[in-house]
């Protein structure tokens, strides 16, 4: 398949694994944006956005877990202006909050995947996900699965409305609407928290995963312990989850903070773009080293995978010693976060590098992490930089 864009001559190998994940890989249609120093260096897209359309420059898709970035970097925002304190008990701005055992919980909990609420106890109504202001409401009423703080598991479909809810009762406007107005628009971004009806003709739909040979230990919990907590991530989710629902107008309407963000590989770039540049004018350059440090590490209570998260960021993540599919993590330079989305897409920023990047797809892997098509790209980058060593030891030669 043809693969369409620009690459700067030192990005070359980037372009060839970009051409061989479409013919060898399984890629169906997918982007790639490389920007360095603040500037474009690599911008390609190719493959079909759908059986009848092909992948164009403008197409979008759905990212998954990348979104947590994108409702991250709100908070973060905030923060950095001196409007929200994360180390402030959540109560301050959020009092409803504060009830069965949760009053100690602080933001910054919310952001590292601490506070203990990663699913509703009890399965919400149809079409719930869909109310924000109706999640948090179930989700500050519930009582946590473990005292806040004292561990970590991954948040995959709370954690937009939790922090998201800081977001609106800090600023006063929705999540989606603060991204817009204060992100999105400002940098120039096609990123959505809340798609436009017009705009519904550019995104290409998900095409599920191949099954696994082997599921993953969440999902071997999950379906083996219909009381664990890994079976209410999956039952109690209204609907969202069910086949094709996420790629409903409702879905893309809505501002689901986790998990709904609608982008290509450029709008990931681009929002990663000034932080790889020291904050511009997002957050502060004090406040951007508080956002690179690991908050939270070590087997996670709701994957049962090692994770190593920031406030809101994936960080470097090595699950090579682990059977596949566990074994997919993110592996990237130290100095680097960003997040991941379901299938193997990824948005980070590596500022020691002054390096952002973004990966889109519409097929999705199986595993929970990037995958070989992923990280064929991001290996690519760095050796085109360069860089001699990256996390776990992996030797990037140039």
């Amino acid at each position: 398949m043809t693969v369409h864009g620009r690459c700067d001559p030192p990005f070359a190998q980037v372009r060839e694994e970009f051409a061989a994940n479409l013919a060898h890989r399984g890629e169906v249609g997918a982007s790639v944006c490389v920007i360095v120093d603040g500037e474009v260096a690599v911008d390609l897209w190719g493959g079909q956005a759908a059986p009848d359309r092909p992948w164009a420059e403008d197409t979008i898709g759905h990212v998954w877990s990348c979104t947590k970035g994108a409702t991250a970097l709100c908070a973060h925002v905030l923060a950095s202006r001196g409007d929200l304190d994360l180390d402030a008990p959540v109560i301050r701005y959020w009092p409803e909050y504060g009830v069965r055992g949760k009053g100690g919980t602080l933001v910054r909990h919310l952001l590292a995947h601490q506070a203990g609420l990663p699913a509703l106890r009890e399965p919400p109504p149809p079409g719930a996900f869909y109310d924000g202001k109706l999640m948090a409401g179930r989700l500050a009423e519930q009582e946590p699965y473990w005292e806040p703080g004292t561990r970590h598991g991954y948040h995959a479909l709370t954690f937009g409305y939790l922090v998201g809810e800081v977001v609106r009762r800090v600023s006063g406007r929705s999540l989606g609407t603060f991204f817009r107005e204060e992100v999105a628009e400002p940098l120039g971004l096609d990123f959505w928290l809340g798609l436009p009806e017009e705009m519904e003709g550019r995104v290409a739909p998900t095409v599920p995963a191949d099954p696994p040979q082997a599921p993953a230990s969440f999902y071997l919990k999950a379906f083996g312990d219909p009381a664990s907590v890994q079976a209410a991530v999956l039952a109690h989710e209204g609907g969202y989850m069910a086949a094709g629902e996420s790629d409903s107008r409702a879905a893309h309407a809505s501002e689901i903070g986790a998990v709904g963000g609608i982008t290509n590989a450029r709008g990931l770039a681009g929002m990663y773009r000034p932080l790889s540049l020291g904050g511009g004018d997002l957050v502060s350059r004090e406040h951007l080293a508080l956002m690179a440090l690991t908050a939270s590490a070590g087997t996670d209570a709701v994957l049962l995978a090692p994770t190593h998260f920031a406030l809101g960021f994936v960080k470097a993540v090595d699950n090579r010693h682990l059977p596949a599919p566990d074994s997919e993590g993110a592996l990237l330079t130290e100095t680097a976060f960003g997040h991941v989305g379901m299938g193997g897409s990824i948005g980070f920023c590596d500022p020691a590098a002054r390096l952002a990047f973004g990966y889109t797809m519409n097929k999705q892997g199986a595993g929970l992490g990037v995958n070989p098509r992923g990280q064929a790209l991001v290996d690519a980058v760095y050796r085109a930089l360069g860089h001699r060593q990256a996390y776990g030891g992996i030797w990037y030669a140039p």
